[in-house]
């Protein structure tokens, strides 16, 4: 990247808490790792935020799920798709 890319993306992470957490998480993960091959980063990463991010929101919208679809930006069938995935009711 460019060094304007850079600092913009910098300043972004430096606002957002939820990048610090991730990034400090993966860096303790693959620190855990101990010399073994990382495998499946994204899917282990998108079940531990995708689910609790689902079950908060559909909680603030009441269990109505086309307002949560609404809120995540996503179809409702793909909303109903990873309740599903995630055994979320």
């Amino acid at each position: 990247m460019n060094g304007a890319m850079d600092s913009a993306m910098d300043n972004s992470e430096k606002q957002c808490e939820l990048a610090i957490s991730v990034k400090t998480s993966l860096e303790q993960y693959f620190k855990d790792l101990d010399g073994q091959p990382p495998h499946a980063v994204y899917d282990m990463l998108m079940g531990c935020v995708e689910k609790p991010m689902l079950q908060f929101v559909l909680n603030h919208a009441g269990g109505n799920q086309s307002k949560t679809a609404d809120i995540l930006g996503l179809n409702r069938n793909t909303l109903r798709k990873k309740m599903q995935q995630y055994n979320i009711e």
